[in-house]
């Protein structure tokens, strides 16, 4: 189905009736499309005749032009399969997801194109048409689960060929639901307002956060107090980025900025300021006109209703609907078992701050926006451990030779540059993957992009970006895009990674080996899709928790100046970065999840609910005015309502799985447990309930002990049992 993107289609006089939009794992909202491209110019060169996109010569009305054409295919494609079922052809589950997958391969390889192009350099694709290509393609591509005679027809099928077309048939019948296919035209009318609604309070309650962020200006003339800030946060605020030293340095309330200030900023009142203006954003004590109490009242009334009509008792129950935990029940019961360790573990870890920095001068009880510059003190006072000294032995491109040969022994792959393919940017490198156990041709490919000049916003960023997935109705392979944005190299000094950068590259190359060694056949099933949320950073938490190994790190490392290995010792201390303050850390982490889940299943004021949840995880005093729910986007702005759990239980469902790796640190145990990994979580996909997978790969349901352990602070004499 390739050809398409070289073929001209002109647009539809019929073009199948937009949907209610849903991802893989959640209900999502009605989007609202121009028409581009149906009648444009044709996509010509947009791939070269090996299928690897042409980016020399790629333009931005190409792609414009080409997700045009192959939206309309798709919907043509929907409208076609709804015909032939309406005159009674007997159609397999198989034959409908081989003929949407054929259909659909064409859309999704332009749209990863222009989604590589627009994080590598947004000078190539400029937000505004990258939106219209996004819309367009996610709105072409729900199409498939939103028409109802599909649907219809696949619920009838009761008896599928096999375990993927069984898996593949739930989604079907679960995003049909969730669109509200089984809905009265009464009912789907009203869901449809509903989600118009929220997506405007979506709306209206980012745009609020965005100028709220901007309001805020505080500007440092004295380089006294940035003078431990680390380059990409000195680079990010200074007013000249080449000049970082010379200063002024404007803070502002981007997160990064934010942590950063109060990590590395030696004045209290400084600190103070900017944590109380970050934790006002967005509400009425900091400015009425920006507050957001009412839209995340609104929000969250709206997603009642929503689940409400598709029969769920909340917002709550209905996002557990496509997840692994599988219930509320189930995921307080994980809460409760990690408090028990994390809470006392956390109170003993702020007294041991408060006593160091009591020792070292100051003079009061450690406040929240204390915590982290003491922490941090106390590393170097105490363990000699340097964050600046110890980026000194991570150069970015011996960390990438590292990594590459590490997964090559762990999972038996060989990963190759190849250095004739057409690039966005001279830096921009492309290697294939070879599967030993597969075949002697490349299963897959991807590219790395280290100097990206997008988001820089104080912390160096990774992102694993699917150009299109395994498909082998149309015969494709898996390639992706690793973007990175470190700061360029000089001449004198390779770019050097912190152990924050170590930890973000291992898991963005974590989670692209997921999607490069699939053999799920299905490009809905195969690599990431139909990964349920909260497991879908689990092959990510896997590879950065190889970092745990200090032998992984000597073999990552070269000083720039010398190429010594890093010392053993230090090597080893590098596991204080992950476990000082862990208790602390994780009862953060599970404050925001229970919070997250209980805005959406409570009828409460917003605030009432955070004053009940609040001294559950925390051991610091509530601020009377706090009022960080109003800032919230992920959860009231994006895509994470009644999901911020995720990011945690997939932490949870990797250091279960590292386990199986650190029984025995060796080449030996390291090969054996990599290729059980390889084979059913790096194979399976989205095939297989990720449930089972855990099963199949370690004999047993995950527990929170190996996550504990991680972190320093289970006691092996208490039990797991919440009291």
């Amino acid at each position: 189905m390739l050809h398409m993107l070289r073929q001209r289609h002109w647009a539809l006089a019929n073009a199948a009736q937009r949907c209610l939009h849903t991802t893989t794992s959640r209900p999502g909202y009605i989007v609202l499309v121009p028409e581009i491209g149906e009648e444009g110019q044709l996509g010509e060169g947009l791939l070269m005749p090996n299928g690897l996109p042409a980016f020399t010569d790629i333009t931005i009305e190409m792609c414009l032009g080409a997700i045009g054409q192959q939206a309309a295919a798709v919907e043509k494609a929907v409208k076609t399969l709804e015909l032939d079922i309406q005159n009674g052809k007997q159609l397999k589950g198989s034959d409908i997801y081989s003929e949407l997958d054929a259909v659909t391969a064409p859309l999704e390889t332009t749209w990863g194109v222009a989604k590589a192009l627009y994080l590598g350099n947004s000078t190539l694709i400029p937000t505004k048409s990258y939106m219209n290509i996004h819309e367009r393609a996610r709105n072409a591509r729900a199409a498939k689960f939103c028409n109802k005679t599909v649907y219809t027809a696949l619920m009838q099928q009761e008896d599928q060929a096999g375990e993927a077309e069984q898996r593949l048939r739930q989604k079907f019948l679960l995003e049909g639901k969730l669109n509200g296919l089984t809905l009265s035209k009464d009912g789907q009318d009203g869901l449809k307002e509903l989600i118009t609604q929220l997506g405007r309070e979506r709306g209206n309650f980012k745009n609020k956060v965005n100028m709220a962020v901007h309001a805020f200006a505080h500007v440092v003339n004295d380089f006294q107090l940035v003078r431990d800030f680390p380059d990409t946060l000195l680079e990010a605020t200074a007013r000249d980025p080449k000049q970082a030293l010379e200063g002024p340095w404007k803070i502002t309330l981007q997160q990064p900025i934010v942590e950063g200030f109060l990590k590395y900023c030696p004045d209290r009142l400084q600190r103070w300021n900017v944590w109380r203006a970050n934790v006002l954003k967005a509400s009425q004590q900091q400015d009425k006109a920006l507050e957001n109490s009412t839209h995340l009242e609104k929000i969250r009334g709206l997603r009642k209703r929503q689940a409400n009509l598709l029969g769920y008792t909340n917002y709550a129950d209905m996002s557990m609907q496509t997840k692994m935990i599988g219930s509320v029940d189930n995921l307080k019961q994980i809460f409760a078992q990690l408090l028990k360790f994390a809470g006392p573990a956390q109170s003993v870890q702020i007294e041991e701050v408060q006593r160091f920095a009591s020792a070292n001068g100051a003079e009061h009880k450690l406040e929240a926006y204390d915590v982290s510059y003491w922490a941090r003190k106390q590393l170097i006072a105490e363990h000699q451990l340097q964050e600046d000294k110890l980026r000194e032995y991570f150069p970015l491109p011996r960390v990438l030779s590292g990594l590459f040969a590490l997964s090559e022994k762990l999972f038996n792959i060989r990963i190759v540059e190849q250095s004739k393919t057409e690039v966005w940017h001279p830096a921009v490198k492309f290697f294939n993957v070879y599967d030993n156990d597969v075949s002697s041709t490349p299963v897959g490919g991807f590219y790395v992009d280290c100097y990206s000049k997008q988001h820089k916003f104080g912390r160096n960023n990774g992102w694993m970006v699917g150009i299109r997935n395994r498909n082998k109705t149309a015969d494709l392979t898996p390639l992706c895009a690793l973007i990175f944005n470190f700061t360029d190299p000089t001449p004198d000094k390779p770019t050097l990674l912190s152990y924050d950068d170590l930890q973000m590259v291992f898991k963005t190359f974590g989670t692209a080996l997921q999607h490069l060694l699939t053999q799920a056949g299905y490009s809905d099933l195969a690599g990431l899709s139909n990964i349920e949320w909260d497991a879908s950073q689990v092959s990510g938490y896997v590879m950065s928790n190889f970092l745990d190994d200090p032998a992984v790190l000597q073999t990552l490392s070269g000083h720039y100046a010398n190429d010594d290995i890093i010392d053993i010792e230090l090597a080893k201390k590098t596991r204080l970065l992950k476990t000082q303050l862990a208790g602390h850390k994780l009862c953060k982490e599970l404050y925001l999840a229970d919070l997250d889940v209980e805005l959406h299943r409570s009828s409460a004021f917003w605030l009432d609910v955070v004053r009940k949840i609040w001294p559950v995880y925390q051991c610091m005093p509530l601020d009377k005015k706090d009022a960080h729910p109003c800032s919230m986007t992920d959860i009231f702005a994006g895509d994470w309502a009644a999901a911020h759990f995720s990011h945690l239980y997939s932490k949870l469902i990797a250091a279960d799985i590292s386990s199986g790796f650190a029984e025995e640190r060796s080449d030996e145990n390291y090969a054996t447990v990599g290729k059980r990994y390889k084979q059913t979580f790096l194979s399976y996909g989205g095939s297989v309930p990720t449930a089972e997978v855990f099963r199949r790969f370690q004999g047993r349901d995950p527990s929170v002990v190996a996550l504990l352990k991680s972190l320093d602070i289970f006691i092996t004499s208490q039990t797991t049992e919440p009291n």
